[in-house]
């Protein structure tokens, strides 16, 4: 990591305005992320314990609607940063399973959210649009470069518009 160009999350943001459903634009992906994945979306709403329910969905490379839930704790001294896990509830407890994501760039509208890990191996871009203007894309993929990110391996997400439902992964588990 590049100590003298640290990465910088945004300094506010309003957790009740980031909740719901976003798009994602694209990806620097994780391991165990599928580079083929399509209509990818994350749906974010507020559990009763104060944490984040994170719901992640797809369609994987044979088109099989999939799904992968997480937990996010705010950073009570950053709101712009939280803890995800993604560990099944009853492994949640060990140390050292949780990963950073920081809140990089985000609109003041809460319509596109640039989100990445501080070691720079991490980066999604995220709108409450299946699509998103180039210029408005460019332009984010612009603050991600500036605070050290590569975009070499960079994913452009194919988005339909549709959203993978619970009926949609019912039918799939039959």
């Amino acid at each position: 990591m590049n100590d003298t160009n640290p990465v910088r999350s945004v300094e506010n943001v309003d957790l009740q305005r980031y909740l719901g459903l976003w798009f994602e634009i694209g990806r620097l992906p994780l391991r165990y992320e599928d580079d083929t994945a399509e209509d990818v979306t994350a749906e974010y709403s507020l559990r009763e314990d104060g944490t984040v329910q994170v719901d992640n969905r797809c369609l994987d490379a044979e088109k099989t609607p999939t799904q992968a839930i997480g937990q996010a704790d705010p950073d009570p001294e950053h709101a712009g940063r939280l803890r995800v896990t993604f560990l099944p509830e009853g492994l949640r407890w060990i140390p050292f399973t949780r990963a950073d994501y920081w809140i990089l760039k985000l609109d003041p509208e809460y319509r596109v959210a640039l989100v990445g890990t501080p070691d720079r191996k991490y980066l999604w871009l995220l709108s409450r649009e299946s699509q998103l203007e180039e210029a408005v894309k460019q332009a984010y993929l612009a603050e991600a470069r500036s605070q050290g990110y590569e975009l070499e391996r960079w994913i452009e997400t194919q988005q339909s518009g549709a959203k993978v439902t619970d009926e949609h992964l019912a039918n799939s588990s039959r």
